[in-house]
Formats: structure tokens, C-alpha cells, sequence
């Protein structure tokens, strides 16, 4: 009987921790929408210099390594 309560406990805690990465990719991905969608003209160049200090006044976050893309995860940067 312990045995099966542990493999029960075992997978709990897998589902909980996949439900965890879920939540928090479509947190990401709300964030970056937020970001995108909420950033004027991002194909066109600032005309000023005031505009361009305006455009990068947020928190710049780098893009993952090419090799983490490659293997099918975009980890938090």
C-alpha cells in the first residue's frame, strides 16, 4: 500500500509541476504580447532622439541562446 501512495504522491507532483510550466509560458507569452503590442512603430526608426530614449526606457530582456531554440525551449532569459 505505501508504494502506491508514493507513486501517486510521484505523480501529483509531476502533473503540479507541468501545470507550473504552463502557467508560466502563458505568462511569458502575456507579458511579451503586453510588450509588443504596447511599443509604437517597432519597424520604424525614432525620429529623435527623445523618441528613441522613450522606446527604450523598458526593461530590455535578450533573446535565448540559438543552441536552447534548437533543442525546442525558449527557457526565461
Amino acid at each position: 500500500m505505501s508504494n502506491a501512495i508514493h507513486h501517486l504522491a510521484a505523480t501529483t507532483r509531476r502533473v503540479a509541476d507541468r501545470v507550473g510550466q504552463v502557467i508560466a509560458e502563458c505568462n511569458e507569452a502575456t507579458r511579451r504580447i503586453t510588450t509588443l503590442t504596447g511599443t509604437p512603430d517597432l519597424y520604424r526608426a525614432p525620429d529623435t532622439y527623445t523618441e528613441f530614449l522613450i522606446r527604450t526606457a523598458g526593461t530590455l530582456r535578450r533573446e535565448p541562446e540559438r543552441t536552447t531554440l534548437v533543442r525546442g525551449r525558449a527557457d526565461k532569459c
